[in-house]
């Protein structure tokens, strides 16, 4: 699915790649999810994850520029070291390694994101969202890491953080009525005693509305 600057273009469309998803629900590893990602994966090129750290980075125009700045800084690092992690453990054959059976979460996340994808408008704008979730549901479902990485800043000072190898997130809890929210599949668990937006205390259910808004809108990079 590289560009036509490198002399390949190929558009994905939505029918196809709930079809896709069908086949990774079938993945019965956690090596066999990460192997039929991977034959995804690498069908993009380095360019695709630029466009959607492009995308990203005029989604969030409208936020403080400090904030903008940490903010596009980790999804960047994390969307270019998750497609690069993706192909070395292809080519060191790890997968083949990682025999543990997969839950229950990967059938539901593969549908999830198969309607998702299949409801975006335009073939590219489908493809690089599914690349999105691609690269997501490898760090949650198979590296059992978060779909957020450690350090991804969240309004009012707050971070992903990773404590004796256990992550927390912020907004862990707070977003999982969001349909597109990474957060049901996400292992990290919720970061304790945290207020809203920070404050308020005793937030309201517009506050609280808010803060679901804004996360799902700033924080799910949706190419």
């Amino acid at each position: 699915m590289a560009d036509s600057q490198n002399g390949h273009k190929s558009r994905v469309e939505g029918g196809t790649i709930f079809r896709q998803c069908q086949d990774l629900q079938q993945a019965k590893t956690r090596g066999e999810l990460g192997d039929r990602i991977a034959v995804l994966v690498l069908q993009y090129s380095p360019s695709d994850i630029q466009r959607m750290r492009r995308n990203f980075s005029n989604q969030i125009q409208n936020i403080t520029p400090e904030y903008r700045d940490r903010l596009t800084k980790k999804i960047t690092e994390h969307l270019l070291g998750t497609y690069q992690r993706i192909r070395l453990l292809q080519q060191q054959g790890v997968f083949n390694t990682m025999n543990e059976p997969v839950s229950d979460l990967p059938e539901k996340y593969w549908h999830m994101v198969g309607t998702q994808c299949q409801d975006t408008d335009g073939g590219d704008a489908h493809a690089i969202r599914f690349l999105k979730y691609l690269l997501s549901g490898f760090c949650m479902l198979v590296l059992h890491e978060p779909g957020h990485p450690a350090g991804t800043p969240f309004p009012g000072g707050d971070s992903v953080q990773v404590i004796g190898g256990v992550y927390y997130c912020p907004v862990r809890e707070k977003a999982n009525d969001v349909d597109a929210a990474l957060c049901p599949f996400c292992p990290a668990l919720q970061t304790p005693d945290i207020g809203y937006l920070k404050p308020p205390v005793n937030p309201s259910e517009h506050q609280k509305q808010e803060f679901i808004e804004h996360c799902h809108k700033y924080h799910n990079f949706n190419g």
